[in-house]
Parts: C-alpha cells; structure tokens; sequence
C-alpha cells in the first residue's frame, strides 16, 4: 500500500494519497488549504489517478481544496451528512474571528458530486476498502478512516483531528464537545490493536499503542477518568 502525505497550507494540514501501489487508483484524503498542488505533485510522481476524495470532516483546514480538486479530476467527495454545510458556509464551522483573515482566497462551495458517509460503513474505493467511524467531538460530523493491514503494513487510522501523538483535536469551535469526543476515543480508538498506526501523527506517524502508554487523554479514557465536564480541553494547534 502506498500512502504518500504533506502539510498543506497556513494551518499545517495533513493531506494525504493513498493506493494499492504506484500506477494505480487512489484516494485522497483531507485537501485543504492550498493542497491542490501538492496533491498533483504526489499524482504525477506516482503516476496515480484519482477516484474519490474523502473528508474526515467539514473544517476549512481540512477541505479548501475540494473544489478545485474533485473538479480537476472529475471525482466525487464523500462526508458525513452534519458536516456537509461547512464546504459552502465554512465560517458557520470555525467562526468569523478565525476563518476571515483568509477567506478572500479560498474556493468554498460543494463539488458536483458529493456523497454522505455514514457509521459503520465500509466505502470500497480504488481497490481499498475504507472503514468509516462515526467520531463527533472536534466536529458533529467528524469521521474516521480504517484501512486494514496489507501486507507489511499494519491497519491505518486515518484519525482526522480527533487523535494526534499526544494529544487530540481542540473542542472550543462551534459544533465541539469534550464528552462527545471522549466517547468517541473510547469507541473507536481504544479497540483497535497496539500496532495500529495512528495518522496524523504531527511530525511523525504513532500508533494506538504508544498513544496508550503516553498520551494524557487516550490514557484518562481507559482509566475511565472522564465522567466529569472538566480534564483537558484538547489540542490548540489544530481547527
């Protein structure tokens, strides 16, 4: 499996193609802020074609890119149905404060073609099948993307900005709830095996296993230390 990614844009997002193999069918994953070129660069060193775009959420980091790039392409892109509304009125999402500094220069809108992602799907693409899960907290509509292992590569969490190393998505935005993103953690992350890798990672990649033993949120979870309103209010690095 191929998975080739880059931080796009002011905010740093983390976008990402991915593929059975160079040569073949791909998906890409979260084209936000100015990522447009940098996706055209990993297709044209690859030699990739793109089938579909998926968003792990409706954030303006995480899809000001869609537009340009499913049209590019002509490919759908596929989002959890409470999300859909940020891609045409992203300020609703992050707020005024944070989105207008850019908003002169971004393309919001939908694509022609958007599909909704719904809990517990399996959304089989460019010979890859794509668990989706159901994580609100950072969003309503946040989701989740499991690839299973292949070969040498172990399962894949594609965590949107729910789970990062160390820390995990901000609440503070509209749509953000702190005991929906616990719940969320302890349903879809703390089943997964020790090997699965975690992406984003920040820098680096990390997996559900170190994030057991180090990270202070996934940790509170699963001491089941999370019933109250307060504890940690998340990662400010990411929208």
């Amino acid at each position: 499996m191929l998975i080739a990614g880059f931080p796009a844009g002011a905010w740093g997002t983390n976008c990402y193609v991915i593929a059975p193999a160079a040569g073949e069918e791909c998906v890409i994953v979260d084209p936000g802020h100015q990522a447009a070129q940098g996706v055209e660069d990993v297709l044209a060193k690859h030699r990739l074609k793109p089938v579909a775009v998926l968003l792990t959420h409706g954030h303006i980091d995480h899809v000001a890119s869609v537009v340009p790039v499913c049209g590019a392409h002509s490919v759908p892109a596929w989002i959890h149905p409470e999300d859909r509304y940020m891609m045409s009125d992203p300020e609703k999402g992050i707020g005024r404060s944070i989105g207008m500094p850019l908003m002169g220069e971004l393309t919001v809108g939908e694509p022609d073609d958007v599909h909704e992602l719904t809990d517990g799907a399996q959304v089989e693409l460019a010979g890859l099948s794509f668990g989706v899960d159901h994580a609100p907290g950072h969003t309503k509509g946040s989701v989740t993307f499991r690839l299973p292992q292949a070969g040498d590569v172990p399962q894949v969490l594609l965590s949107g900005d729910l789970l990062f190393a160390g820390s995990i998505g901000r609440t503070d935005l509209p749509g953000g709830d702190l005991g929906d993103m616990y719940a969320s953690l302890a349903r879809v992350c703390l089943p997964l095996d020790d090997s699965t890798v975690v992406l984003p990672g920040h820098n680096e990649h990390t997996t559900i296993g170190r994030e057991r033993a180090a990270n202070p949120y996934l940790r509170q979870v699963a001491q089941g230390l999370t019933g109250g309103t307060g504890g940690p209010a998340g990662d400010r690095r990411r929208l």
